[in-house]
């Protein structure tokens, strides 16, 4: 099993729709204004923050929060804000945790998994981005559940980079797929929350 190169990512994109929408470049700047990188890097693929389904964990309605019977009344939706720039962005509160999802669906390959992790420029400001594997055979737009560690309100851009996927090929197939099992979160379209 190895890591993937831009090269194939661009391949797999054509030829698969493993990502869509696909970036086959590593994006800076849009419309004049830096961005937090997202396309295809080196050895991995910058994923973006959606502006739709975006969820902070809030003691405001809830209770508790139990992964076995998920109440979704302890989540509040924050409001989108603009930036002076024109960028968007979510301001997630210190010491809280979100739950969004990517722009890109994702078509897993029956020979490849991905491993999402955070980008240094978040992390440098706070960030954490929970790692999460991409399963052989799954199929749709990543949750990305996130974590404000500062002592500070941190803005999070949509549209952006927020974090990156690493891909591994094998020469094999697996015996069971994602898809073979029919995993619970196969096909989510947007913000799924935790099922049993």
């Amino acid at each position: 099993m190895t890591i993937k190169s831009d090269l194939w990512l661009r391949k797999m994109a054509e030829e698969n729709q493993m990502i869509t929408p696909f970036l086959p470049d590593l994006v800076r700047e849009v419309g004049g204004n830096r961005i937090i990188s997202a396309g295809a890097s080196s050895y991995g693929y910058d994923m973006r923050l959606a502006d739709d389904g975006f969820r902070i964990f809030s003691s405001v309605y809830g209770l508790e929060i139990d992964p076995k019977h998920f109440d979704e009344n302890s989540l509040i939706e924050p409001e989108i804000r603009a930036a002076d720039d024109g960028s968007k962005y979510y301001l997630l509160p210190p010491h809280h945790y979100g739950l969004g999802v990517t722009v890109e669906t994702f078509k897993m390959p029956r020979n490849v998994t991905g491993v999402a992790l955070g980008k240094s420029t978040y992390a440098r400001a706070g960030l954490l981005v929970n790692t999460t594997p991409l399963e052989a055979g799954w199929t749709g737009r990543l949750v990305v559940e996130i974590a404000n560690l500062a002592n500070l309100p941190l803005r999070v851009y949509v549209n952006e980079g927020i974090g990156q996927i690493l891909f591994f090929e094998s020469d094999e197939n697996c015996a069971v797929s994602y898809e073979d099992r029919g995993g619970k979160y196969q096909g989510q379209t947007g913000l799924t929350f935790a099922k049993m």
